[in-house]
């Protein structure tokens, strides 16, 4: 499978895993010249920007929350940025950046969140 694949599958199951917690997936990669938000996530007053780190194992790469360094982290935060003022509906809800770890299991992919993994 190619990355663009594993990738796309990657974001499906996180999309599942949020919204067995209860959140309303609005946006799927949005793109901006500032980056790309993986997942834009909502419940009640909650928006949640998901950044979606799939890996087909564990090659030596460390964990897939590793590659969201400081400078990806201020690339997501900008584009959020931009996404609040493209939607303003959004615009007073408290935000919170989650890493979305997803890896090959026994049952297919899994999903292992990391809530609040950054602020701005």
């Amino acid at each position: 499978m190619n990355n663009a694949n594993l990738g796309r599958r990657g974001e499906d199951a996180a999309a599942r895993w949020y919204q067995r917690q209860g959140f309303r997936v609005v946006c799927r990669n949005f793109r901006t010249r500032m980056g790309e938000l993986d997942l834009v996530t909502v419940r009640e007053n909650l928006l949640v920007i998901v950044e979606v780190k799939t890996r087909s194992g564990n090659a030596g790469f460390g964990t897939p929350a590793e590659a969201v360094d400081y400078h990806k982290q201020q690339r997501i935060i900008r584009a959020s940025q931009l996404f609040l003022q493209r939607y303003p509906t959004y615009s007073g809800f408290a935000v919170r950046f989650d890493v979305a770890e997803v890896t090959p299991g026994l049952l297919g992919l899994q999903v292992r969140c990391i809530c609040g993994a950054f602020e701005c």
